[in-house]
């Protein structure tokens, strides 16, 4: 067992997720026959766990401009519909309840105040974390602080602003940060956990302020100030610094397919343990073809720098590089989320290409991918990051750089520290310029804001920020574009290693004696090259209806039709209406 975990009662594992109208096992409990002591606190609080994201963390990127799956998702079709339940538009408030319902009793418990606080904070970390959910997707939420009954009033209540909830999830947070114990552990909630959440939700919500002026909430450079704050405490605090061998080839790589999380980079993991049947699907996400196919977009690869630090764009080819040229003298990190000439799979020998059946960009995504041992499915124990302190940093970089106050000591303390891991130059602030590919990107001129962007984007890479990354810098058309694979000057075949073997076949239709020893990319008739003859390789150049995002209606999701019936004082999201 890799480590000691609380295991859960029955009546923990019998909360289920159901509308929070309905009575859930764990608030039923009687106050008084079960607040007692410190292991109640943590037999309850324990149970919250189970709302961190799992396989979420690798596939939300699905729905974003890095991933080309071999279907395109609806959120970035752009075919999100209203739904008639809650349930289906995660409407849904048990969780809520039943920490609603932990905060209003614990006090009960015959322990001293510390140790009451301390849990308190854990449960208005969750809080926290359940209404950021909440906020990301559907903006204005009525804000609950207490359990409600089927019958309490409130329940008809309208939607709360936005401005406070979010003040209401920094005063959690506060509360946490300051009452939660202090000693690292990557399994559990910490005040680091508190603190590094702190400086994701104000930089999320300051941003969004800034680039979304249509939802007159201001405040948005306070907000980023406080991530800064939050993001400078964990900084500063000595505790946490990113994993490194001083080997930049494979550092990167192995922090993510390591099966027990890095307690020096990882604030908060989601832990995972074969013996307790805690698993998740990273091999088979992106080794199977029936699991979605992702394969990683041109945009993402064209976002590392060259190895000497000068952007992808100044080669004056960069345009029409086949695969095996352009991932050559890149950003180390490249050749470790992606396949590149010479790949291994951890602890084989066999050189391996990209496989453009699980990957038809021909970008096949290495990251959280462990040995063969784990290729069942649904078999990884590779423990998944929540909060890990590269993030803090870019929290940090962003926060300062959109404040206008970006200096030279700011990348030396945080961008920088993730590029010399990486084995890459420093930014150096003095000297940056405009990247066209960025600038055209993000539709914004500071190269600053740009570079510090691209590092996020690179970095974090299927880590499941990009797409409200996206929505709070107002760049959801970016979804709508068409999405492209790698670069082919034509039909035909092509040694992608260089090994004087050839391994792939782009062909208009499959031989009827097909060369065991190729793989065949079949054009025609769903399959394109962007220039016709030569190209990007398009994966869906036939969708019946063209991608499309509409603003403001795609920035934020719609209520379900059953919760406006019920209660007339709710009101749609705009552009939902209809």
């Amino acid at each position: 067992m890799k480590r000691i975990l609380i295991v859960l009662s029955v009546l923990a594992l019998a909360a289920c997720k159901k509308d929070f109208l309905d009575r859930q096992p764990l608030s039923d409990i009687d106050p008084g026959s079960f607040f007692n002591n410190e292991k109640d606190l943590t037999l309850y609080t324990t149970s919250f766990y189970a709302m961190l994201p799992a396989n979420e963390i690798y596939s939300n990127d699905l729905s974003s401009d890095n991933v080309e799956p071999a279907v395109i998702g609806d959120v970035v079709a752009g075919r999100t519909v209203v739904q008639t339940d809650a349930a289906s538009a995660q409407w849904t408030w048990s969780d809520l309840r039943n920490i609603n319902y932990f905060l209003a009793n614990y006090g009960r418990a015959a322990v001293s105040d510390s140790i009451k606080a301390h849990y308190a904070g854990i449960a208005r970390f969750f809080r926290a974390f359940f209404y950021f959910t909440k906020v990301q997707r559907f903006g204005d939420v009525p804000w609950y602080s207490q359990p409600l009954e089927a019958n309490s009033p409130e329940l008809f209540d309208g939607r709360d602003p936005r401005t406070l909830v979010v003040d209401s999830i920094i005063a959690d947070l506060d509360y946490a940060a300051a009452n939660i114990k202090t000693a690292k552990n990557t399994s559990r909630i910490t005040k680091w956990a508190a603190l590094a959440m702190k400086a994701r939700v104000c930089l999320f919500e300051g941003t969004y302020r800034i680039y979304h002026p249509e939802i007159n909430a201001g405040g948005g450079e306070q907000l980023l100030q406080k991530s800064i704050d939050a993001a400078k405490q964990v900084m500063e605090s000595g505790l946490y610094k990113l994993y490194s061998t001083n080997n930049p080839t494979v550092d990167y790589v192995n922090l993510f397919s390591a099966d027990v999380a890095n307690a020096d980079e990882y604030i908060l993991a989601r832990i995972f343990d074969r013996t307790l049947s805690k698993t998740h699907q990273a091999n088979g996400q992106f080794l199977t073809s029936t699991l979605s196919a992702p394969g990683l977009t041109k945009t993402l690869i064209n976002s590392y720098l060259m190895i000497d630090g000068t952007p992808f764009s100044s080669q004056t080819n960069y345009a029409t590089m086949p695969y095996w040229e352009e991932v050559k003298n890149r950003d180390p990190r490249l050749s470790q989320t992606i396949r590149t000439p010479g790949y291994k799979r951890i602890g084989t020998t066999a050189s391996l290409v990209p496989d453009y059946a699980n990957a038809m960009t021909g970008y096949q995504c290495i990251k959280f991918v462990t040995g063969t041992d784990q290729d069942g499915n649904n078999t990884n124990t590779n423990d998944l990051p929540i909060f890990r302190f590269a993030e803090v940093l870019l929290n940090y970089a962003e926060a300062k750089a959109e404040l206008h106050q970006f200096s030279q000591a700011d990348a030396d303390a945080s961008v920088n520290l993730i590029r010399r891991r990486a084995g890459m130059p420093d930014m150096q602030v003095a000297t940056l310029t405009v990247d066209p590919l960025l600038q055209a990107e993000y539709n914004i001129t500071d190269p600053i804001i740009l570079e510090v962007r691209r590092e996020r984007r690179v970095e974090l890479a299927i880590e499941g920020f990009r797409y409200q990354d996206l929505m709070r810098w107002k760049r959801g058309p970016l979804l709508a574009a068409e999405f492209k694979g790698a670069y082919f000057p034509g039909i035909g075949t092509y040694d992608l290693n260089g090994d004087g073997k050839n391994d792939l076949a782009i062909v208009d239709t499959k031989p009827a004696t097909p060369d065991k020893t190729l793989q065949y990319f079949v054009l025609n008739p769903d399959r394109a090259l962007s220039e016709g003859d030569k190209g990007n390789l398009i994966i869906h150049p036939l969708a019946k209806t063209p991608k499309t995002f509409i603003d403001p209606k795609h920035y934020l999701f719609p209520l379900p039709l059953t919760e406006l019936l019920l209660n007339t004082n709710l009101a749609q999201n705009p552009g939902w209406e209809q």
